[in-house]
């Protein structure tokens, strides 16, 4: 019911009256005030005036599942949404979830992470009121080898998100960052369970540095946050919806291919290792040479000094400028 009547006083321009909430969810007056006395203590400023009903004011920067239902605007992302106050990694509990059956789209979103993952086994400072952290579930019917690239697809969808929502231009460096006047903003970490030719699940994970403002001494120099980048809040409820629209405009794309061919272009314009020197530690060793951007498989084509253009598939990438490579 709750979600209900946001729903109805997001719509509604003007007040709207007790009396026709009641009539709309064959409820009574008690049980719709006593919503909006929840609504009014979890941050929504809602005026009531009497003989007219209720408007909403503003919503501020609320962050709870309400919030987030009321804003999303998919078919599937999103469509089974839990909202954690504290968890141990929001990849974790999708994985959770998922080996319980929950459907493609489940999503989880965190106001705290304790043990919050990124690439390689590092850990992601995830403190309480300041951060996106959000993970969402996939069931792809495709061979386990696409699965790499959807890690940039998910870049892009954050990173237009962003752009939506904050108004701030970001770069993605390839594979799973986002990255805004030389440091990140934003990590992805795309974890997956297989059979032996097949995917069970695909869990994508999103980090996002929204209303922080100051970060650990040992990544202070590399981290940032958009609060920072704009000099303003941002509302993470929208943020999260927008990610999630996003995400399933570029992935219906993806899946018409299974490859880049059609999201290649508008990759490439946004990576930041396009057109600059790279260093690649690649398990054969360390090399250092000119990105090309993404080919159709998603690899970033390095060519060394010899003329030799390599695929990189993995790995870690340094961009000149950027965390510290000089």
């Amino acid at each position: 019911m709750k979600d209900k009547i946001l729903a109805y006083l997001k719509a509604s321009q003007d007040h709207v009256s007790g009396q026709e909430l009641c009539e709309r969810l064959g409820v009574s007056r008690t049980a719709v005030w006593k919503v909006i006395r929840q609504l009014q203590e979890e941050g929504y400023q809602i005026e009531a005036v009497r003989n007219r009903g209720y408007r909403l004011v503003a919503s501020g920067d609320v962050y709870n599942d309400s919030e987030i239902r009321s804003l999303l605007k998919t078919r599937q992302a999103g469509c089974s949404l839990v909202f954690l106050d504290e968890v141990d990694s929001t990849n974790n509990e999708v994985k959770r979830l998922a080996e319980h059956g929950a459907p493609e789209g489940t999503l989880v979103v965190a106001e705290l992470q304790n043990a919050g993952k990124g690439r390689r086994g590092r850990s992601w400072v995830s403190p309480r009121g300041s951060g996106v952290w959000m993970s969402f579930l996939l069931r792809p019917e495709f061979e386990p080898y696409h699965a790499s690239m959807l890690t940039l697809v998910a870049a892009m969808a954050v990173e237009e998100a962003i752009r939506v929502t904050c108004g701030l231009e970001c770069g993605i460096k390839w594979p799973n960052d986002l990255v805004s006047d030389g440091r990140k903003v934003s990590g992805i970490l795309t974890e997956m369970s297989t059979d032996v030719d097949s995917i069970q699940y695909v869990v994508v994970g999103i980090g996002i540095n929204a209303n922080t403002d100051a970060f650990p001494e040992e990544i202070r120099d590399t981290a940032t946050s958009l609060r920072l980048c704009t000099g303003k809040p941002v509302n993470r409820a929208a943020l999260v919806a927008a990610v999630m629209e996003a995400w399933e405009h570029y992935y219906q794309q993806f899946l018409e291919t299974l490859d880049f061919r059609i999201l290649k272009d508008a990759y490439n314009q946004r990576l930041l290792n396009r057109g600059r020197e790279v260093r690649v530690l690649a398990p054969k060793g360390a090399y250092t040479g000119i990105s090309h951007g993404i080919n159709d498989a998603g690899e970033l084509m390095v060519e060394t000094a010899d003329g030799q253009v390599n695929s990189v598939m993995s790995g870690e990438v340094s961009v000149r400028g950027i965390y510290g490579y000089v």
